[in-house]
């Protein structure tokens, strides 16, 4: 993303990005409608990289998929399930619960 890029994110509040390869500026969504409407814009600490948080309008990725890094989010599906079984175990009867008695 570019200066000019940003501009238009903020001005327009759908994300756009500078493509290298066409030389020019291209909004996410523009041809599909899959737009990319963004919640928030945090610069990192050293002021040169952006993290955008955005509701996607659509699949984000021209694959049709909703990561262009693939389906990550099942891989960590096992910690969220493992903490609920052991929200589940603290809270049961300490006499029969050896995870409660902990």
């Amino acid at each position: 993303m570019n200066p000019e890029a940003l501009d238009k994110t903020i001005e327009s509040g759908k994300v756009t990005f500078f493509s290298r390869t066409k030389q020019r500026l291209w909004t996410k969504g523009e041809t599909s409608g899959n737009f990319l409407n963004v919640v928030s814009i945090a610069p990192d600490c050293d002021n040169d990289t952006l993290l955008l948080l955005a509701n996607p309008i659509g699949p984000t990725c021209h694959k049709g998929t909703s990561s262009c890094f693939g389906d990550t989010a099942h891989q960590w599906l096992f910690l969220y399930q493992l903490e609920q079984l052991l929200a589940e175990r603290k809270s049961a009867d300490p006499e029969t619960s050896y995870t409660a008695k902990l």
